[in-house]
C-alpha cells in the first residue's frame, strides 16, 4: 500500500459521532484536501496493522510524507495543514458516519476530550 500519494491523511474513529463531527470540521477547513480514512474502514484497518500499531484505535492520526502523528502530537501539524493547504484535486475519501454507540452525551464529550489530551504518539515513516 503506497500512502505517499494519498497524504495528508486524517485517520479517525468512524464509529463515533463526535469523532466524525471533528473529521467533517477538519475536512471543511482544509477544503476537502485531506484524505479521510475511518479506523474501521478496510484501508483504516490496514494502516492500523502496518503503520500505526496497537495504539491505532486510541486516537486520531495525521499522516504526512515523513511522520504519523497521533492524538495530542497531531494537533499542531493538523493546524499547520489547515493553514497551508492549497486547493488540489478533489479527494475521494470523505468523512462518513457509522455511529452505533452512545457517543452523543455530555459524558462522551468529556471522555473523548480527555482521551485526546492524554494520548500522544509520533511514528517516523
Amino acid at each position: 500500500m503506497n500512502i505517499k500519494e494519498k497524504v495528508p491523511i486524517l485517520v479517525y474513529d468512524n464509529q463515533c459521532y463526535l469523532c466524525v463531527k471533528f473529521a467533517k470540521m477538519v475536512e471543511f477547513l482544509t477544503r476537502g484536501n485531506l484524505t479521510m480514512i475511518g479506523h474501521y474502514s478496510e484501508l483504516g484497518v490496514k494502516l492500523g496493522k502496518t503503520i500505526l500499531g496497537e495504539s491505532a484505535l486510541k486516537m486520531f492520526w495525521l499522516i504526512d510524507e515523513k511522520t504519523a502523528y497521533g492524538g495530542r502530537a497531531a494537533l499542531l501539524p493538523l493546524l499547520i495543514t489547515i493553514i497551508t493547504t492549497k486547493k488540489e484535486k478533489s479527494r475521494k475519501n470523505k468523512a462518513n458516519i457509522e455511529c452505533d454507540q452512545g457517543c452523543k452525551t455530555v459524558k462522551a464529550v468529556f471522555i473523548r476530550s480527555a482521551s485526546l489530551f492524554s494520548n500522544s504518539k509520533k511514528i517516523d515513516l
